[in-house]
């Protein structure tokens, strides 16, 4: 399956287009661009690296967050446009799973594994995975204090926000995986839930609500 997945859920923008296991492109947009900006140049730049045209892929996959609210409505919206123009479906998968699924078997072990994704806010965006990558519970905003009672012993932290927090959770040690979510791994997963049928709806995941809002209007 020809699937092009792109993340645009914490800062920068990264994609990646695969023929069902094997990587013909990727990429990630210069730092120091808006995502609304960057995102539809590297989307082109991989695809014409891969040599494909638009219409020859099948899949859309991306990810629902949580994450930053804003580049999850760039990443939504521009992943809805491509899939109704090339009337083909699109899996959504959460930023957590993406970042789990990226820390390598050979590091993973048999240790449990704690996302972190910064939230912008004093509580990060937090989820445990067992090492076979089960979810241990519901990803949520939450302290330091209640993420580190989510699993016990030795564990392995990634994300954005995980540097933070290792100092102040026992049993706690920094995975060498990226620190945002790899394309690679979100298109495997992303072609894998739709093949299962678990694909999550082109939706976003929101934790919180957004941290500006419109101003009343007079009555």
């Amino acid at each position: 399956m020809k699937t092009l997945a792109f993340d645009c859920s914490t800062t920068g923008c990264a994609a990646a287009v695969l023929d069902g296991e094997r990587v013909l492109a990727r990429g990630e947009a210069p730092t120091g661009r808006g995502q609304s900006e960057a995102l539809m140049p590297l989307l082109n730049g991989v695809m014409s690296e891969a040599r494909l045209d638009w219409p020859q892929l099948e899949l859309i996959g991306v990810t629902v967050g949580p994450g930053s609210f804003t580049g999850l409505r760039i990443g939504l919206a521009a992943a809805r446009g491509f899939a109704l123009a090339l009337g083909i479906p699109i899996a959504g998968v959460t930023t957590a799973e993406v970042l789990a699924a990226g820390v390598p078997m050979d590091e993973r072990g048999a240790h449990p594994i704690l996302v972190a994704i910064d939230s912008k806010r004093a509580e990060p965006f937090v989820q445990a995975f067992a090492s076979d990558l089960t979810p241990l519970a519901p990803v949520a905003a939450m302290t330091v204090e209640a993420a580190a009672k989510l699993v016990t012993g030795v564990q392995l932290l990634v994300g954005d926000g995980a540097a933070k927090l290792v100092p102040l959770i026992s049993g706690a040690i920094l995975s060498k995986a990226p620190t945002r979510p790899d394309p690679v791994v979100l298109a495997r997963l992303a072609a894998w839930l739709h093949g299962e049928g678990r694909a999550l709806p082109p939706e976003p995941l929101y934790l919180r609500e957004a941290g500006v809002t419109l101003p009343k209007t007079a009555p």
